[in-house]
């Protein structure tokens, strides 16, 4: 067999250089792969969040949908208790009876709402106070029986 390499001839001692670069460009590899990942994790959380309020969306529209049909319902319930011949019925039921031609006064005077509206002071009627107001009550001075010249003296004389 043939020697490539005489063995008298050593050999110098071979080092590597280190390379100051490779630090940077795997930190900047690294910061680069992280930036990419949250921003991954950052768009998955904003879809999970839109299927939640698209969830929840459906489910307020069903509660809406369902408050505007009783709603609808209750409206209707209203105008047929409120309808002339089942007042008329009920009426009835209390005892009350319809009014006679006898009861009713040709002379009373209807106050026309554009006329009210120029003139409140002629057609204005005395509001009669609350039930919970208080009655406030103004005695008269009692007039002296026997007024003695000291009292007469004391009180002057008002004139009304």
């Amino acid at each position: 067999m043939v020697r490539r390499v005489p063995s008298k001839q050593r050999n110098a001692r071979v080092t590597r250089e280190r390379d100051r670069a490779v630090f940077l460009r795997l930190g900047l590899l690294l910061l680069c792969g992280l930036s990419l990942a949250s921003g991954f994790v950052y768009a998955g959380v904003q879809h999970f969040a839109a299927l939640k309020l698209g969830y929840e969306t459906q489910d307020l529209r069903k509660i809406r949908d369902r408050v505007a049909e009783e709603q609808r319902r209750f409206l209707l319930d209203r105008e047929s208790a409120a309808s002339p011949a089942r007042l008329e019925r009920a009426a009835r039921q209390l005892g009350m009876q319809p009014m006679q031609a006898a009861q009713l006064d040709p002379l009373k005077i209807t106050v026309d709402v554009s006329s009210e509206k120029t003139s409140t002071a002629a057609t204005a009627t005395p509001e009669l106070p609350a039930k919970n107001a208080p009655v406030k009550v103004i005695r008269q001075p009692k007039p002296p029986t026997q007024p003695n010249s000291q009292q007469a003296k004391l009180i002057p004389a008002r004139v009304r």
